[in-house]
């Protein structure tokens, strides 16, 4: 085989090198091909000659013929001639007429021009007249009318003084009634949070406020999300998912994880990509004997905070009310989130009848189940966090179901995994949030 090879590659060669020589190089013509060309040639010179003497003595005859034709033409001229010298006669003897018929004509038009010089001199003396006496009326009307003026911005200055007047009582009124409403409203959230077990949260003063920011460092030009929820919700993953890090990566400043309560005090978290402008913070959950549930939106200073994402596992607690009635109060923007959403989809197709030991490789089975089971899952979600809402007295908003490995894939990877569910939307909300708000990009 080696040796086929070494001949047929310099032969390949060959014949390259020979076709791009035919395809560039000058071609000459075929030398049989020119002898017959010749002799066809002398053979057609010969005809064409022949042909040439035949045509010499047709010319001769037409040259007869042509001569004759002249003179009969020179005759025809000479008499044309003659008719033309007549005709010249008539016209001269039609021109003299046509003057004199002119000059008749451009004195009787000079008499109509001095007339009507006349008629206009007069007509131009009237209308200087007539417009003396109209500048005269367009004087004493522009002085009327300025008085006219005059009185009516007297009268639309005075009919502005008493709208304004009528607009600002119509305002304090409407703001007495602004008020009155409030106080109302948030006198029944009271009621109604006193109803349910929920304590008040005191309106924090500026010196409160400002030892907060002191304790969890917050910076003007930051954009400080606050993860929170009950005890176990998962906060520390969901935080490490939206900075690329898996949880055993602690030495990359991953925030510890457990299935008990880790964190006891507020962990400052930077974004692990130093060109995002985002400050993560991982507040110690509630509903355990170490932060009661009444004081924790007051005692972890939730107030501060740009954005919270109220993230829960199994299900809606007060304690996620409670955040949410009061984020509204302090006008700060907020996400629910559900977690863990492949490990309750796993659950359901469990309950569903599948057996991972016993589905024999089936992955049409499998991928039925879990379909069935993802948009129950998704169904059961959105429909329970509406009615709680609901029944709360708030307004619906999205709940965002994710899952935190798959949210890791996509910020650690940037890829997008195929069961995807509110992961995207949920980072592009909530960075979307970031920018429009307050932030600004740092190069």
């Amino acid at each position: 085989m080696g040796v086929v090879v070494s001949i047929l590659v310099p032969l390949a060669a060959a014949v390259i090198g020979l076709i791009s020589s035919l395809r560039t190089d000058h071609i000459h013509g075929n030398p049989t091909l020119t002898s017959i060309d010749a002799i066809r040639a002398a053979e057609a010179a010969q005809a064409e000659a022949e042909a040439a003497q035949a045509d010499a003595e047709a010319a001769r005859a037409g040259a007869a013929a042509a001569r004759a034709q002249a003179e009969e033409a020179e005759r025809q001229a000479e008499e044309a001639l003659q008719r033309e010298h007549a005709a010249y006669a008539d016209a001269q003897r039609g021109l003299r007429e046509m003057e004199a018929r002119a000059q008749a004509e451009r004195e009787t038009l000079e008499r109509s021009r001095a007339e009507a010089e006349e008629a206009g001199r007069a007509a131009r003396a009237e209308m200087d007249t007539a417009r003396e006496a109209l500048a005269e009326s367009q004087r004493a009307q522009e002085d009327t009318k300025v008085r006219a003026e005059q009185v009516q911005k007297a009268a639309e200055e005075e009919r502005r003084v008493a709208r304004e007047a009528r607009e600002a009582a119509e305002q304090a009124a409407s703001e007495a009634n602004e008020s009155a409403r409030a106080a109302k409203q948030a006198q029944e959230e009271a009621e109604e949070c006193l109803k349910k077990g929920i304590q008040p949260v005191a309106i924090p003063s500026a010196e409160e406020v400002e030892a907060v920011k002191r304790k969890v460092q917050y910076k003007e030009g930051l954009f400080h999300f606050a993860i929170a929820g009950i005890a176990g919700g998962g906060k520390s993953s969901l935080i490490n998912a939206f900075r690329g890090l898996h949880n055993r990566e602690i030495a990359l400043g991953a925030a510890p994880t457990g299935v008990t309560e880790t964190t006891l005090t507020i962990s400052r978290l930077p974004d692990s990509n130093p060109k995002n402008p985002f400050v993560w913070y991982d507040i110690p959950g509630a509903g355990t004997l170490k932060i009661r549930d009444w004081q924790y939106f007051n005692e972890q200073g939730l107030y501060v905070f740009d954005c919270i994402i109220v993230l829960y596992d199994n299900r809606f607690t007060m304690t996620d009310i409670a955040i949410l009635m009061n984020c509204k109060r302090f006008s700060i923007p907020t996400y629910i989130v559900r977690s863990k959403a492949d490990a309750h989809i796993r659950n359901i197709m469990r309950e569903n009848g599948y057996d991972s030991d016993e589905d024999g490789g089936d992955r049409t089975r499998r991928k039925t189940l879990y379909d069935a089971a993802r948009k129950q899952y998704i169904t059961e979600t959105r429909g329970s966090i509406k009615q709680n809402l609901e029944d709360a007295n708030l307004p619906d908003q999205r709940v965002y179901i994710i899952s935190n490995d798959v949210l890791l894939n996509i910020v650690k990877n940037q890829i997008l995994p195929p069961k995807m569910i509110d992961e995207l939307e949920l980072m592009r909300d909530l960075f979307g949030e970031a920018h429009s708000r307050r932030c600004v990009l740092r190069g």
